[in-house]
């Protein structure tokens, strides 16, 4: 991309700048999360049975609780997935919550028909799908989910310390955790489902946030070879200056293709392509606004304690 060929722009400095930007969007998720309860954790993680049901004719959320409450289903959640004025069909997610003992989909599905069915007249309306996951087996998934996130960061840290050293270990898994709570403070603030594909989501982050920081880090490794002499923070601009046209080729490429399934995807796969565009754009962004930073404030902690510790046993 020429446009970028004689790039000389200085990211390093506009970092105070990017850090504050940072830290609103984690005030805001975090807040949003305090105010919610929670996230919107998916059937998977907590538990119970989730139907998609479709109808013939748009309806009321409202109207949808109040015939399934008349069977005496309490705690449900009830998610439309496509209707509105001049649609001729409206889809819905509804959720309902094991309590006590796990009981079976089958009983749930039948339940809830049942109660559709005193509402609505016949044929206006289809169980598409009912999936039904333990309480027992929601817990197991919880605690895989954070420790599939877990592993990734540790195995990560050990790869770029030996791939490099440990100071662009650390600056890389800085930034990538930076995306995750991002990423996390945007799904709480759209109030999207935590679900299975999300989580998939949160891992394809961590590696695509991962990719563009070593490519960049690649290149600081080759330039602090090459210009010696050079401050370090020069040194730091100039390696962001010369990767940035295959940061912002394969950033757009990427997204053009998410931006594809998130419109005509679906429901199903909505979400999951939602979390992911949010991630290449803040993982673009921690490349140059966040790793680099963090490994220039490591390697100017790492040269004060070294002059600190000369001047001592001096």
């Amino acid at each position: 991309m020429r446009v970028f060929q004689n790039a000389n722009y200085r990211f390093l400095s506009k970092r105070k700048r990017a850090y504050m930007i940072s830290g609103l969007i984690l005030a805001l998720g975090l807040a949003s999360v305090v105010v919610r309860g929670g996230f919107n954790a998916g059937v998977e993680f907590t538990g119970g049975t989730q139907l998609q049901v479709e109808f013939t004719q748009p309806t009321e959320v409202a109207q949808i609780r109040s015939a399934i409450s008349a069977a005496g289903i309490t705690g449900e959640q009830i998610t439309p997935l496509r209707g509105g004025v001049g649609q001729a069909a409206a889809e819905f997610r509804i959720r309902i919550a094991t309590s006590g003992e796990d009981e079976g989909q089958e009983v749930i599905r039948a339940v809830v028909n049942d109660a559709l069915g005193a509402a609505y007249s016949d044929g206006s309306f289809q169980i598409v799908s009912a999936d039904g996951i333990s309480g027992k087996v929601g817990a197991e998934f919880q605690f895989r989910a954070v420790l599939a996130i877990a592993i990734s960061f540790f195995l990560t840290l050990i790869y770029l310390a030996f791939r490099f050293e440990w100071r662009f270990g650390v600056a890389a898994v800085v930034a990538a955790m930076h995306d995750i709570f991002v990423a996390f403070a945007f799904i709480s603030l759209v109030n999207i489902e935590i679900s299975l594909a999300t989580v998939a989501a949160i891992l394809t982050i961590i590696g695509y946030s991962l990719n563009d920081t070593i490519v960049v880090f690649d290149r600081v490794r080759e330039n602090l070879k090459k210009k010696r002499k050079e401050a370090y923070e020069a040194t730091l601009d100039r390696s962001l200056n010369e990767t940035l046209p295959r940061t912002v080729l394969t950033s757009g490429t990427t997204l053009v293709a998410l931006v594809a399934l998130a419109v005509i995807g679906g429901s199903v796969i909505r979400p999951f392509a939602t979390v992911l565009i949010v991630g290449v754009v803040v993982g673009t962004y921690s490349s140059m606004f966040i790793a680099s930073p963090a490994l220039l404030q490591i390697h100017d902690w790492v040269r004060k304690r070294a002059a600190a510790a000369a001047h001592a046993t001096g």
